[in-house]
């Protein structure tokens, strides 16, 4: 297996970290993004059998429950795209705060506030067309682990095309809030380890 774009990614990681932990300690707290702040779907908030995280997993037991829940999902899906679990945990944290049910104002859906091609994000128009034209369903997004899956493989492909977890959060999030952003994810991401 080729280590070369796994070892760089690792480490423009490294240098986003640091970056990110100077913001976090210069503003003294972690605000969460409005997406946090959502409106509940109808469907019950699907959680794993046991209250504490199985064995082998890789997420940071300083989470709080409603990420840790999902850990047998999230270390699952970090060991199948090499991100680091808790990277995972910390955009799901500022995404949603585990709530599988979660829907933002703007149309965002599920664990990783996914924006899907039906429902409000359909009204999204781009140059070519309709912006999410190509994303899965909200019904299709409202499955945990495809949330999960379908989320982290597009931070995965924005790291690989943009070169830097930084850069990809800032794509990632919301387009207004730009690096602020990705470096809130980052800095719960280095207070969580």
């Amino acid at each position: 297996m080729n280590n070369g774009p796994s070892l760089v990614i690792r480490g423009t990681f490294i240098g986003s970290l640091v970056l990110a932990s100077l913001g976090w300690f210069l503003a003294g707290q972690i605000n969460l993004s409005p997406a946090a702040e959502v409106a509940y779907a109808a469907a019950p908030l699907q959680t794993l059998e046991s209250s504490s995280p199985p064995e082998n997993c890789q997420v940071s037991p300083s989470f709080p429950e409603g990420i840790l829940q999902w850990c047998e999902i999230i270390t699952a899906q970090a060991n199948a795209v090499e991100l680091p679990a808790n990277l995972i945990a910390a955009v799901m944290l500022q995404e949603s705060g585990g709530d599988a049910s979660a829907y933002s104002g703007s149309g965002a859906v599920g664990l990783m506030q996914v924006m899907p091609r039906d429902g409000i994000a359909a009204a999204f128009e781009c140059i070519n067309g309709p912006c999410f034209a190509s994303r899965p369903t909200i019904e299709e997004l409202q499955d945990p682990r495809f949330n999960i899956e379908y989320g982290t493989n597009m931070l995965v492909g924005l790291i690989a095309r943009l070169g830097s977890p930084r850069e990809a959060l800032k794509a990632y999030g919301p387009m207004d809030r730009g690096y602020s952003y990705a470096d809130t994810v980052l800095a719960i991401y280095e207070s969580y380890r």
